[in-house]
């Protein structure tokens, strides 16, 4: 299958901070592909480079078949990108911003913008400023505008950040449906459920990639490592008790269930004794698939991030 996008080695520079460190990726056309990273990790700067609105320090990359440093103009009129914060003109209305962003890329005409708005629910507000929108329909509008000259490779920037969970369900039913028609969507997140909604992943930390595959295969990496999971509610000192256990890496409470992440060596008996001393060991301590989460704290939560 053909690919949207090859980077290699992508470096990008503030200062001191090294944000991007020697990035390569490769993904096909046609997919959603989601890049995971905690609060700095460099997401946004990969996003904003491989979009041409960042330059390079280093690294080379082609996008739709360009060329990112010699052809980044020639990329811009074939991607849509949406920004993490709300980039729209406010005072603008849905149906106003719509049509501005349509004039600079050339695009659609005043019959398939309001096709576009009906398409994506906005067709009651398309009179209203974009300012008083809720968050759901700000994100709504942002794709539309992206959209409006038919891109072929859309950049989507934590789309669904501080969204409920029913609009983050109908915006990744517009993903599938964009991805369904042809177009090659990059995700960025910090959402784990929306990692399994992913063809692939790319996990991103202090701007390196440490992990990168279908969901799938990412969990198969973990490893030596096990999960543990029982019925416990939080305590503290049995928190305590396990982290000085030698091969604990990682302990996460879930509402009531309590998940430890540890090497072969721990047994279940060791766990038991650390969350119950002096009491029987029967804590119905199991040892479970480890979740995308899971992979993900483990990767990126020893580094100090």
């Amino acid at each position: 299958m053909t690919a949207a996008i090859v980077a290699n080695d992508l470096v990008k520079r503030f200062d001191s901070v090294l944000a991007v460190n020697g990035v390569s990726l490769s993904i096909p056309k046609g997919e959603i592909f989601g890049l995971l990273g905690p609060n700095a990790a460099g997401k946004s700067t990969t996003i904003r480079l491989l979009a041409g609105i960042m330059v390079l320090d280093g690294g080379t990359a082609s996008v739709l078949g360009y060329d990112l440093l010699t052809e980044s103009e020639a990329i811009k009129r074939r991607i849509g990108y949406v920004a993490q914060h709300f980039a729209l003109y406010a005072e603008l209305t849905a149906a106003e911003n719509l049509a501005f962003y349509s004039r600079i890329y050339d695009g659609c005409d005043t019959g398939d913008q309001e096709a576009i708005l009906e398409k994506y629910g906005l067709t009651p507000y398309a009179g209203l400023r974009a300012g008083i929108l809720s968050g759901g329909y700000k994100r709504r509008l942002a794709i539309a505008c992206a959209l409006s000259h038919d891109p072929e490779l859309l950049f989507l920037d934590e789309p669904t950040a501080g969204i409920d969970p029913v609009t983050r369900k109908e915006l990744w039913d517009i993903f599938y449906s964009l991805a369904t028609s042809g177009k090659t969507l990059f995700v960025t997140t910090h959402y784990m459920e929306e990692a399994e909604r992913c063809n692939r992943l790319g996990f991103i930390n202090q701007g390196r990639l440490v992990a990168e595959g279908t969901p799938s295969d990412i969990k198969a990496s973990f490893g030596d490592k096990l999960v543990y999971a029982c019925r416990h509610r939080y305590d503290p000192d049995a928190a305590h008790s396990l982290q000085q256990i030698v091969g604990v890496h990682v302990i996460n409470q879930f509402g009531d269930e309590l998940r430890i992440i540890a090497d072969r060596s721990v047994s279940t008996d060791d766990i038991a004794k650390a969350i119950q001393p002096g009491t029987a060991t029967e804590n119905r301590i199991q040892i479970v698939e480890p979740n995308i989460e899971d992979v993900f704290i483990t990767m990126t939560g020893n580094e100090g991030t």
